[in-house]
């Protein structure tokens, strides 16, 4: 995972300055989001990464060689913002950089491709575990450009992290940052020098970089016409720029938005610098060994850079020339297209088409004019540089016939001193020997820092060229993502006329039915309504299956069916606008700050610790544990609670329990086998008898069967094993149900009594009758009796209850903190749908409404809201107290029921009449 610290520059006035943050990127939304620290679980805000630039500049040699290896980069936004952040080294800052945009670009060019949303296509994960981590989600990735990732390749940098990036970092403290205010000063005082030096003549522009530009380039959207017009004049271009190398002869349409720095000394400084050095310098330098040759041959290298960079320079404003060409065109194009269309409302039609087609003839034209226009300019512009030249190579002229000149006078100059320093002492000749020694040290020592200077600017250069190419290619990928939006959008615009139509027919029909024998159009139109609805969503042209939105799938992510097959049409038509509804609430919730960047931040701080139950954690697990992380939260919930039983036992538990129950006989698994087709038909990993959760189901099954010969097997075991399964493998669901059975229920809940489930019932009740008084009494005044309908509840934990997505974030909270949970969200439910149950006035009515309400409620949020806020305080010991209350009582009717019935058998043994009657026990067996 990408995460690590960094330095923020943040603050206004005298506090502004660099603080330390913790990044962490979040791969679903491509946002780099930032904390005060790894512990941390709010973030402070985010950068929008998918649509953000990179740029960094280049430091003096001289500083780095002074210690000041940090390196700062900056992060641009469209809206213009920029974050302007700091590693500690300049290696940590070239692995971010690489990282980010590598990040940028997988994601942008997998955005049609994968379907984010997590109802559809979970993320795949190395946590996953279970039957739902072996679904292959159906994505089809588009085929990457080859030439552009082969040129990625070219221009990366390798480098690798230190110890301030990754997970391991979170263990560390963060980097010490200076005072706010001193650094404030420090650069206060930078800043007023840097302004002085811009003030001179002439320093302004020699102290810009050939990547910056003084004018704001403005993006537009252009339409296709307008493409195919500028893809045939960058054609042109390349033909003009011949003479440029590399990625410098392509025009890049859009503004990176970075800012002069104005304390960079670029090359064309130095250049200049080394030359008024060397001009400057003693006569006696040019000829001193080998220093000499070296100086010359790096001025000679000096000199061809510079023609290299003034051409690039002139074919820079050449192209933005074009580009503001192009943006003229573009406007005119969308004010004409604006002012036709206000025109031509209410325009006959033939007279409509006559004045396209003038249009598109008058459009033409323009374009050609342009062009001709453009090559005008640039013909013109090819002569200016060629009069260029030819200036030059007569100064260069000169300058050679100076320096010739120059040189002689130094010859003559050299031989004079040269007579008079053999007349000399030799005292004085050592001392020219020393002079001489340390020009040629102070010599190659700026050799030395102008070689430091020209490499960090070429890993400059390959950074900026690979961020243009990736730019350039990601923008033509939003183009064209924009057209099949455009499309998807017209085709749905049309299919919304269409029900819009047939709803207006609706609405006549209802204000005046006709009442007739015959079948109205209404009715054929609301049947062919319902057909639509419930008929599957197939593509009939395959090039737009890439982008046809799919909002109801026949599986949710657990594998549940999202539309039974066996139910009649209403009850299809029910199911399938509760989907639409789940779909509707995903997608709003996925707009606000995801839960996940909270989770990844949460395991980063516990890299090299034990995860801990914490109030943190257990705030992070009722808001719902994400998919990729739920099976290693699971598992780890369940031994936290199973640790003293798994402790003593021998390794390869659960594969003996396994083989005795298989090899030897056993009572429960007929019962078994009979209901394992039965606990969750309409989930496909369980719908068939060769489907892979069958045998998971059996064997997990029959291995409790064997451990606890009391219980055997009991009805909803299985759906408690099936939920298990679905995140865990088979050992781990084995101890996720000894867990629910010997650690959170009582004792006796799931043998053949059912007493503590019974015991529960009646807790319930009591606490109904405290949490939701109203609601109780409105029970007890109509005589309805809601434990029929929450037994089940308790007994296979809310499982064919409630919908998918939140019986995972009941399951979620239930293993952590216990069976209290169930009685929560139990009061909740009820809560959710209180002011709806106190409007039905009979009691057939309410415990209908109780038999379905249930799978009406979709806002998961909402009813976890209720359930750890609204019914707080809710203490465990209360629970406890009650049950230990309630299970006296129900023991003593048992045994009431028990003397019952033996009075019953022996009246029937002694009387004649009565042999006849048989107890309920018995007609079962």
């Amino acid at each position: 995972k990408l995460c690590g610290y960094l330095q923020k520059l943040s603050g206004k006035g005298p506090l502004r300055g660099y603080r330390s943050r913790w990044f962490v990127f979040d791969p679903r939304r491509c946002y780099l989001y930032y904390f005060k620290g790894p512990q941390e679980a709010l973030p402070l805000g985010h950068l929008d990464i998918a649509s953000a630039c990179f740029s960094y500049h280049q430091p003096e040699a001289g500083a780095a060689a002074a210690g000041d290896e940090a390196a700062a980069f900056e992060v641009h936004s469209p809206n213009g913002a920029v974050a302007v952040l700091k590693a500690a080294t300049r290696q940590d800052m070239t692995y971010w950089l690489q990282e980010l945009q590598q990040k940028r670009w997988e994601y942008c060019n997998n955005l049609d491709a994968a379907k984010r949303d997590s109802r559809t296509s979970p993320t795949p994960s190395d946590f996953s575990k279970g039957l739902v981590a072996k679904d292959n989600p159906d994505v089809s990735v588009p085929s990457q450009n080859a030439s552009a990732e082969r040129a990625r390749n070219i221009l990366a940098v390798e480098t690798s992290p230190t110890d301030l990036v990754g997970e391991q970092a979170a263990s560390q403290p963060a980097p010490i940052q200076p005072s706010a205010i001193n650094f404030s000063l420090k650069q206060w005082s930078t800043e007023i020098k840097n302004s002085m030096s811009s003030l001179r003549k002439g320093n302004n522009e020699n102290r810009k970089s050939i990547f910056y530009t003084t004018e704001e380039w403005e993006l537009l959207d252009p339409s296709p016409k307008d493409l195919e017009d500028s893809m045939a004049l960058e054609e042109k271009r390349k033909h003009l720029a011949e003479g440029s190398k590399g990625l410098t002869s392509s025009a890049f349409p859009f503004d990176f938005g970075r800012i002069p720095h104005k304390t960079r000394r670029p090359l064309k400084d130095m250049i200049g610098s080394s030359k008024r050095s060397s001009s400057d310098s003693s006569p006696t330098e040019w000829f001193s060994g080998n220093g000499n040759k070296l100086v010359s041959e790096l001025q000679l290298k000096y000199q061809s850079q510079q023609e290299e960079l003034e051409k690039l320079k002139k074919d820079l404003l050449s192209q933005k020339e074009l580009v503001r060409l192009l943006q003229q065109t573009v406007r005119s194009s969308q004010y004409d297209k604006y002012f036709a269309s206000r025109l031509c409302e209410g325009v006959p039609k033939d007279k409509l088409e006559l004045l396209h087609q003038k249009d598109d003839q008058i459009l033409g034209l323009n374009n050609q004019l342009e062009k001709l226009n453009l090559e005008k300019d640039s013909l013109q512009q090819e002569v200016r540089n060629l009069k260029c030249k030819v200036g030059e190579l007569n100064e260069q002229l000169g300058m050679l016939m100076e320096t010739i000149q120059a040189k002689d006078e130094v010859i003559m100059k050299l031989s004079r001193q040269l007579s008079e320093c053999e007349d000399s002492t030799s005292p004085q000749s050592g001392a020219v020997n020393s002079a001489q020694a340390v020009c040629t040290n102070k010599e190659l020592q700026e050799l030395d820092r102008l070689k430091d200077n020209l490499q960090g600017y070429k890993t400059q250069n390959k950074f900026l060229n690979k961020e243009i190419l990736e730019l350039s290619a990601l923008r033509r990928n939003a183009e064209a993502r924009e057209r099949e939006w455009q499309a998807k959008y017209t085709s749905l615009e049309a299919k919304l006329c269409q029900v819009e139509s047939k709803y207006l027919i609706l609405l006549q029909e209802v204000k005046t039915p006709v009442c007739s024998e015959e079948q109205s159009p209404a009715r054929e139109v609301i049947a062919q309504l319902l057909e639509d609805a419930l008929k599957a969503e197939t593509s009939e042209h395959p090039e737009q299956a890439f982008f046809k939105p799919h909002l109801v799938s026949e599986y949710d992510i657990y594998g549940f069916q999202t539309v039974p097959e066996d139910d009649d049409d209403e009850e299809k038509l029910v199911a399938k606008s509760r989907a639409l509804d789940l779909r509707s609430l995903s997608l709003s919730e996925n707009r606000e700050i995801s839960t996940g960047v909270k989770w990844e931040n949460y395991f980063a701080s516990t890299m090299n610790r034990e995860m801990m139950r914490c109030v943190e954690l257990k705030n992070l697990i009722r808001s719902g544990i994400p998919h990729e992380h739920r099976s290693k939260m699971w598992k780890w919930c369940i031994y936290l609670h199973v640790k003293k039983f798994k402790d003593s036992t021998v390794p390869g538990y659960f594969q003996t329990l396994l083989q005795n129950a298989l090899e030897k006989q056993n009572p429960a698994s007929k019962q078994i086998e009979l209901d394992l087709l039965r606990t969750l038909p309409n989930n496909k990993h369980y719908s068939s008898p060769t489907s892979e959760g069958i045998q998971k189901l059996r064997n997990v099954l029959l291995a409790f069967s064997w451990r606890n010969p009391d219980i055997g097997y009991c009805q909803g075991l299985n759906r408690l094993v099936a939920i298990a399964l679905l995140y865990l493998e088979q050992e781990d669901a084995f101890w996720c149900l000894v867990t629910i059975v010997e650690v959170f229920m009582p004792r006796d809940y799931y043998t053949k009594t059912l007493l503590g489930s019974q015991v529960d019932q009646r807790v319930f009740k009591d606490l109904m009758s405290e949490k939701l008084p109203r609601l109780h009494a409105h029970f007890e005044q109509y005589k309805v009796d809601y434990t029929l309908i929450t037994f089940n509840w308790f007994l296979v934990v809310f499982v064919d209850s409630v919908v998918s997505d939140i019986l995972f974030k009941i399951w979620d909270s239930f293993l952590y903190e216990g069976p209290k949970v169930i009685f929560r969200f139990a009061l909740a439910l009820f809560k959710y749908k209180e002011e709806e149950i106190l409007k039905l006035q009979d009691s057939m009515s309410i415990f209908k409404y109780l038999r379905y309400f249930t799978r009406t409620i979709l806002d998961a949020r909402k009813l976890t809201g209720i359930a750890f806020g609204d019914l707080n305080p809710f203490p465990l010991r209360q629970i406890r107290n009650r049950r230990t209350y309630h299970l006296e009582k129900v023991r003593l009717e048992l045994t009431e029921l028990e003397a019952i019935r033996e009075d019953f058998l022996r009246e029937r043994d002694t009387c004649v009449e009565k042999r006849d009657l048989i107890s309920d026990d018995e007609e079962d067996s």
